[in-house]
């Protein structure tokens, strides 16, 4: 009887040593930019490591990819036919900051 209680108390504890981090938030950056022309842009990629995120782009060229952890990124912008794609290297994200890429100008594919 004394092993099961033991066995229990020890439970509890880790069940909530569990949960009480369960509040802690990483506060993730951000990635902004404008492509030109913006109807020549399909979506935005953000590359580091294993990390793959993406973006629409909006009718006015811009675009935000959220949820970026720290680290350095290759920003890629996917093109439309017609156009080559275009991308952005060593962007720099920091935790809980957007990070701001400027205009991204994509080339005619002639």
């Amino acid at each position: 009887m004394k092993k099961a209680r033991l066995g229990f108390v020890a439970l509890t504890i880790a069940v909530a040593g569990l949960f009480a981090f369960t509040n802690i938030k990483i506060d993730a950056g951000s990635i902004k930019g404008t492509v030109t022309p913006a109807d020549g842009a399909v979506r935005a990629w953000a590359v580091s490591g294993t990390d793959t995120l993406k973006s629409a782009i909006k009718d006015d060229g811009a675009f935000m990819i959220s949820d970026a952890k720290a680290g350095v990124y290759r920003v890629i912008i996917e093109a439309k036919p017609g156009y080559k794609n275009a991308a952005k290297e060593n962007v720099t994200v920091v935790e809980g900051q957007p990070t701001d890429v400027g205009e991204i100008k994509l080339e005619n594919n002639k």
